[in-house]
């Protein structure tokens, strides 16, 4: 396996401000574990590489330290931090019960925001915790009347607005388990995750904006509803102030009006420590959705070192990161209340045609610390040719950035446009442990297309095929000790085959992720992409992500996708399909340029067979390109053996690949 190799020892990017790193909760977290927890080589409270090596050593001293500087509130303690290291099966702080809602309240100030909305308009309201509070008592006793108990499922079919986050805290303050998807998914698509859980209660909206559209969502509430035969009642939220049609639905309706204005007490229901706290489900581009459950203790500690220490977050911080309800950067939004800071909610276009720039303008308006998005959003911004700088971001100091790997080429862009002395930090993590496994923190160097190291508590490594740790070359990302985090089981998977199978069933008793990475000899982490698309040509292997970082920095192009195809004549196609920018014209010339680019910026060896641009490209509803089912469908697989319609933004594009295979495989069948 070969990629191109980081340069040994680069100079960084990026380096923080020594002042502002000595500042940071992380240096104070080192210093607090160097006087309680003799934290082994830990002497300089900036010295990440001596943290991080300490949290994988002493994986309990470590995240007893974690329980300890959060000052984490049992109603029973622990017995023993790692009862059990095994995976799966770890078993942390065995004996304790907890609930993350408590934590969750117990932070935010009364009269200050908790929770900012905001929308593509610009529009704004707040929450201030004495608010958000007593909004979620009031639900809390709804879905009590409604029959929910400790145990019973919650689910929402809402965009990413304070409803979400408030029906989320009232069923995990009842121990109940929480799920939600966002509205562009079709009824039934909602449907194969939700029917899976036999919910008690649906939490559902009238509807939601994007680019400059209301979007009509209550048909489409009401089949969803017609789906869950085991509703015992519907809360439905008027959000976009749409008339929901009245005696439609059966069973117990409640306006959210009406939940959500009682005056009740909050009174939190104690769990033990793995209780399921939500369901989060796989992509289910490639079957039914899977239903991956996280308890309350792992996502308390993992979310607060995340947030807190990693994003040095705290009281009087404000996040605003872009994302969607169905997407586990909305989990991370809704944890930010852990910390005490504000957390934002976002309901629109992350760039709507009338105002491109209008999250940099919100931004400024709310004077956001920590600034969340995707590589695509950033690459759209500087081909659109959006000035963040022309607003005042003096605020902000990180850009976090996540979902796909981050082209070395948006780091300058970044400093040039958006702000000098803003950390652009990269991370890589996943659904299955609903945080990340890479990034960076405040005392961390940043080298431009990489990640700065891995996370604290993450015992991550690259395996070559033998499984061997390696570095400076191309291996799968493996986890080689349990993370608080990780999942407590997948639904409905009773003896744990599936989840054993998606995780263990290369490496026995280690965590394979199914990424390819390099894990550098100074520290940091680059991912190439999925390792089960990865480009093999003649034994030599390369991350798509490598390519499709050359491709799209081309102002002519938009978006790229690779892929290779193992044909069953023992021959490898690799196809690039490309997406144009408005006026860019694919002819000779242009082709020419791309496969020079990628021969001089990437491989030689990968310089595609053909290059044939496309309307656009699919994409799972989180955003990230499908490209396996693609490389499947090329094969001359049928579309409804490859994957599920009803997890891809944009169905349509489908059957213009499974033509393209269909004809592939034609042909070579005619000519042999």
């Amino acid at each position: 396996m070969t990629t191109a190799h980081p340069t040994p020892n680069p100079a960084p990017f990026f380096t923080p401000d020594p002042q502002t790193a000595a500042r940071s909760r992380i240096a104070d977290f080192a210093r607090w574990a160097a006087r309680h927890q003799g934290a082994g080589a830990v002497h300089e409270p900036t010295d990440y590489e001596a943290l991080y090596r300490w949290s994988v050593t002493d994986l309990e001293g470590f995240w007893e330290a974690v329980w300890q500087y959060f000052d984490i509130d049992a109603t029973t303690p622990y017995e023993r931090v790692l009862a059990e290291e095994t995976m799966p099966g770890a078993r942390w702080f065995s004996g304790a019960t907890l609930n993350y809602v408590h934590h969750a309240v117990r932070h935010l100030h009364p009269d200050a925001p908790a929770i900012t909305a905001l929308d593509e308009t610009g529009a704004a309201y707040e929450i201030t915790g004495r608010q958000l509070r007593a909004r979620v008592a009031s639900v809390a006793a709804t879905l009590r009347d409604l029959g929910v108990a400790t145990g019973d499922r919650v689910v929402g079919y809402l965009p990413n607005t304070p409803h979400a986050i408030i029906a989320f805290l009232a069923t995990a303050s009842l121990g109940a388990v929480w799920s939600v998807c966002g509205q562009d998914y079709a009824p039934k698509a909602a449907a194969d995750r939700f029917a899976q859980l036999e919910p008690t209660v649906l939490i559902t909206a009238d509807g939601y904006l994007f680019n400059g559209t209301t979007h009509d969502r209550r048909t489409a509430s009401l089949e969803l509803a017609a789906a869950l035969p085991t509703l015992k009642g519907t809360v439905l939220v008027d959000h976009v102030g749409l008339t929901w049609p009245e005696g439609s639905q059966s069973g117990l309706v409640v306006p959210w009006e009406e939940a959500a204005t009682r005056v009740e007490y909050l009174a939190i229901t104690p769990v033990p420590f793995d209780h399921p706290l939500w369901v989060v489900f796989s992509s289910g581009t490639t079957g039914v959705p899977k239903g991956i459950v996280h308890g309350h203790g792992g996502v308390l500690l993992e979310h607060l070192k995340t947030l807190g220490l990693h994003s040095d977050l705290g009281v009087g911080d404000r996040l605003l990161w872009y994302t969607t309800t169905h997407w586990m950067m909305w989990n991370l939004v809704a944890s930010t209340l852990l910390t005490g800071a504000t957390t934002c909610t976002y309901d629109g276009s992350p760039a709507p045609q009338a105002r491109p720039d209008i999250l940099w303008r919100l931004a400024a308006r709310h004077k956001v610390t920590v600034f969340g998005t995707s590589p695509q959003y950033l690459l759209a911004m500087a081909k659109l040719g959006v000035e963040p700088a022309a607003h005042d971001l003096s605020a902000v100091r990180v850009i976090g950035c996540t979902g796909s790997a981050l082209p070395a080429s948006t780091y300058p862009w970044v400093r040039d446009h958006v702000g000098a002395g803003i950390q652009l930090a990269s991370t890589s993590g996943g659904t299955d442990v609903v945080s990340g496994f890479a990034g960076s923190a405040p005392t961390t160097p940043v080298w431009a297309g990489e990640l700065s190291a891995p996370n604290l508590g993450v015992a991550l490594a690259a395996f070559d095929a033998e499984g061997s740790a390696v570095f400076d070359q191309v291996g799968e990302l493996v986890v080689t000790r349990p993370m608080p985090s990780m999942p407590v089981h997948f639904w409905n998977d009773p003896d744990g085959s599936r989840y054993r199978e998606a995780y263990f069933g290369v490496y026995p008793g280690v965590w394979r992720h199914g990424d390819w990475i390099t894990h550098t000899s100074h520290g940091s982490v680059i991912v190439h992409g999925r390792s089960d698309a990865t480009l093999n040509r003649n034994g030599v292997r390369l991350g798509s992500s490598d390519i499709h970082d050359i491709v799209e920095r081309l102002p002519e192009i938009t978006e790229a996708l690779v892929v290779g195809v193992e044909e069953p004549d023992g021959g490898y196609w690799m196809p690039l399909f490309v997406v144009l920018a408005d006026g860019a014209v694919l002819d000779d010339a242009q082709r020419d340029r791309i496969r020079d680019a990628i021969r001089t910026g990437a491989s030689p060896r990968h310089v595609p067979d053909e290059i044939l641009a496309v309307p656009a490209l699919p994409h799972t509803r989180t955003g990230k390109k499908l490209e396996v089912p693609v490389k499947r469908l090329l094969q001359g697989v049928a579309a409804d053996q490859v994957l599920n319609l009803g997890a891809v933004d944009n169905p349509e594009l489908i059957a213009h690949f499974a033509r393209l295979g269909a004809q592939r495989t034609k042909r070579s069948t005619d000519h042999p």
